[in-house]
């Protein structure tokens, strides 16, 4: 009789365990301050400032399933996002142009306005507690093995972060 208890999986060696611990605080710490300073200078939330971002990003429209595939966020969840951008007039959701079972968002003057608002303290937290410690080579460092990590992780996504299969016309 075979024993059907699957191996226990491999430890973390100690260097993988000290990276896992301080790309995890570095993280925490991080989207900390962020949260703090979009509510203060902006009312945003993360995801909210970062649904106004892609759109600011795109020219200003996109279909929900392409936000939803850019941003690790539950597409309920950015449907609730949405919402709350809509009803503080930074963003307008219609129909699609092309499928009118799509939705499409778009950023409003209003929206840019707050982006605007916010993007200067921004910036400035992220040089502050991130780039200023940072040498350029460790910043290309830093971009290619996130870059590679973060490939990695999206090659078997959760299905909030999996893009969707385009549509057969």
């Amino acid at each position: 009789m075979t024993d059907p208890t699957p191996p226990a999986p491999t430890p973390l060696a100690p260097a993988q365990l000290a990276a896992y611990f301080a790309l995890t605080e570095v993280s925490s710490l991080l989207q900390h301050a962020v949260e703090q300073q979009l509510k203060t200078d902006g009312g945003l939330t993360t995801p909210q400032f970062q649904i106004l971002a892609r759109l600011n990003s795109a020219g200003g429209r996109l279909r929900m399933t392409d936000l939803a595939d850019g941003l690790v966020y539950s597409r309920s969840g950015l449907t609730y996002q949405a919402a709350q951008l809509e009803k503080r007039g930074l963003v307008t959701r219609t129909p699609g142009a092309d499928d009118e079972r799509s939705v499409e968002v778009t950023l409003t003057p209003a929206g840019r306005e707050v982006l605007g608002d916010v993007f200067g303290g921004h910036i400035e937290v992220v040089q502050r507690l991130m780039m200023t410690g940072l040498a350029d080579d460790d910043i290309a460092a830093l971009n290619d093995v996130l870059g590679r990590l973060r490939d990695h992780m999206r090659s078997a996504p959760p299905r909030s972060a999996a893009p969707r299969a385009a549509r057969r016309r």
